[in-house]
């Protein structure tokens, strides 16, 4: 199972039960993620420590 098919499956479960509302809880999990991704394996982690 590939993680496009994880999307298209996510995406046709909001399609059908009509569950729009999980999408921004969805995508601001994805940002935090990728936040906490980069605060720890980059060059830019200085300047995002100073955000928080």
């Amino acid at each position: 199972m590939s993680k496009l098919s994880i999307v298209k499956e996510f995406w046709d479960f909001l399609k059908v039960r009509k569950r729009w509302w999980l999408t921004p809880i969805v995508v601001m999990l994805l940002l935090l993620g990728l936040l906490i991704f980069f605060a720890q394996s980059s060059a830019v982690a200085p300047f995002i420590y100073t955000l928080f």
